[in-house]
């Protein structure tokens, strides 16, 4: 019976030792967004001819990372409102009910489930983009990532640029498409977050 006990006791040391590694070994670092750093542009075709550019200034939210595990997290909030494009009439028109809608929803939202990294730099973030209403899954490729110590702020920031491209009549926007306007939209993300 004693040695039963003992045994017992073991078995309950070592589990507790196992859980207290594994506590000691998780990682995950949350980065919030550093906004006079952070955009999201997009592109489209313009009749196959000349590219139309525009982005949104106002970006919020955070992207947590554990780049010993491979893991991570992101929360990102576009304000919808904030679409520059340098020409007020289309600015006008894309916050409109034929493109974003910004009277019925100001906001899109990103949220990051899946991380990939390629020797400790983060390579791709499959997650979900949610748009007047509706949902759908998005991956970004990482074109550069990097973490340095940002001299001015004294503070350590990741990031780097993203991009995919989307089909904008999965979220319901379907203006102009019969007359040629294009469907696909390339959205190129740069982000840089500080280290909390």
């Amino acid at each position: 019976m004693h040695l039963t006990a003992l045994k017992a006791g073991a078995v309950v040391l070592a589990l507790g030792g196992l859980a207290a590694a594994a506590g000691a070994q998780a990682k995950t670092v949350r980065y919030d967004i550093e906004p006079t750093h952070t955009f999201v542009n997009f592109e489209v075709k313009h009749f196959n001819t000349s590219t139309l550019r525009a982005r949104f200034d106002r970006v919020d939210g955070y992207v947590e990372l554990d780049r010993e595990a491979g893991t991570g997290a992101a929360d990102i909030t576009i304000d919808l409102n904030s679409i520059s494009s340098g020409t007020p009439d289309f600015d006008k028109h894309l916050r409109s009910p034929d493109f974003f809608n910004v009277a019925r929803s100001a906001q899109a939202k990103f949220i990051g489930k899946e991380f990939s990294y390629e020797g400790g730099k983060l390579t791709a973030v499959k997650g979900e983009l949610s748009m007047l209403g509706k949902t759908v899954p998005v991956t970004l490729q990482g074109t550069s990532f990097n973490c340095y110590d940002q001299p001015v702020l004294k503070v350590h920031v990741c990031g780097g640029d993203f991009e995919t491209t989307i089909k904008r009549s999965q979220w319901g926007m379907t203006w102009g498409l019969d007359m040629g306007v294009p469907d696909e939209v390339k959205l190129l993300v740069q982000i840089e977050a500080i280290q909390q």
